[in-house]
């Protein structure tokens, strides 16, 4: 049911290359510039270098992770054509997201601003079987110029999941986001949910913090960075203003989340628990009330054909 990147000794490395576009230098000096920069790809600093450990070898390998893969790999498929359909990830990081989707056949263009992030995408490539590699390339390219760094080409699906909250203003990216995608195609984006930003901090009981959320569209995220929250209604009237109309959206973390903050104990190593918790989250992800209260939202959206 679940693939976790790292847990199956495939030798093999990786035989694509990675893409630098320009004006995008390989330094790695973490710190010296911020995510929402790094994004637009108008530095040539790591932002992401002091985090990419963390993002890429825990978050994705704790329960959290694991259920957030499997969940939104789920939605994805409800919406995506059949493979071989070609899908742009942008902002793709360590490629969790997008190598599912190699694996079940489709043709993977990850990219990504961050050399931390592109190295760990690399690592990750590597030990998926020969056929999926060859299905998977790596640009390396802020999202702001999307556009320019896949030369124009169209896509079925087109991928933006934890990146617009580490932007002050969403619509440079999301106008790329949907410019990117074909006629008919899926535009998919992710973002926090700020009508649920109270949750988290009353959770740990930073009751002060909890009451002043209510108001709040940002916060400091769980990998120390700072993130800016958005609504359903918002991103859809910015896609549906740029050609592609919303179809669905979905929660992505409740219980697990709620568990999480509140200091349980969930143990990633547990495959029937992680699977009966993704069983649970993925049902929470299309119902009401539940899917208003994730920390997180997956909106979908699809290309109009004129």
């Amino acid at each position: 049911m679940f693939q976790r990147l790292g847990a199956d000794p495939w030798a093999d490395r990786a035989s694509k290359r990675v893409e630098r576009s320009a004006g995008n230098s390989p330094c790695r000096a973490p710190g010296r510039a911020s995510a929402r920069d790094l994004y637009r790809g108008v530095v040539s600093d790591d932002a992401w270098a002091g985090v990419a450990d963390k993002f890429a070898d825990e978050a994705y390998a704790s329960v959290k992770g694991q259920v957030r893969t499997y969940v939104m790999h789920r939605q994805l498929l409800e919406h995506l054509p059949a493979p071989p359909a070609p899908v742009l990830d942008v902002g793709g990081g360590a490629g969790h997201q997008c190598f599912p989707l190699a694996q079940a056949g489709y043709d993977v263009t990850l990219l990504d601003p961050s050399p931390a992030m592109l190295d760990k995408a690399q690592q990750g490539l590597a030990r998926l079987p020969g056929e999926a590699r060859r299905r998977v390339t790596l640009v390396q390219a802020g999202g702001e110029n999307a556009v320019e760094a896949v030369t124009g080409r169209r896509f079925a699906g087109v991928l933006c999941h934890g990146v617009l909250g580490y932007l002050e203003q969403p619509e440079p990216l999301v106008s790329q986001l949907c410019r990117c995608a074909a006629a008919g195609g899926v535009v998919s984006i992710m973002a926090g949910n700020a009508k649920a930003a109270a949750v988290r901090p009353a959770l740990e009981r930073r009751w002060e913090d909890a009451l002043a959320a209510f108001d709040a569209t940002s916060e400091t995220g769980v990998l120390g960075l700072p993130t800016r929250a958005d609504t359903v209604e918002h991103l859809s009237e910015l896609i549906r203003s740029r050609g592609v109309e919303p179809l669905r959206w979905y929660g992505v973390w409740l219980f697990v989340d709620w568990l999480d903050f509140s200091g349980a104990e969930l143990d990633p190593g547990d495959s029937k628990q992680v699977a009966a918790a993704a069983a649970v989250e993925l049902e929470a992800s299309r119902r009401d009330p539940y899917r208003q209260l994730s920390r997180i939202f997956h909106l979908l959206g699809r290309k109009s054909a004129g």
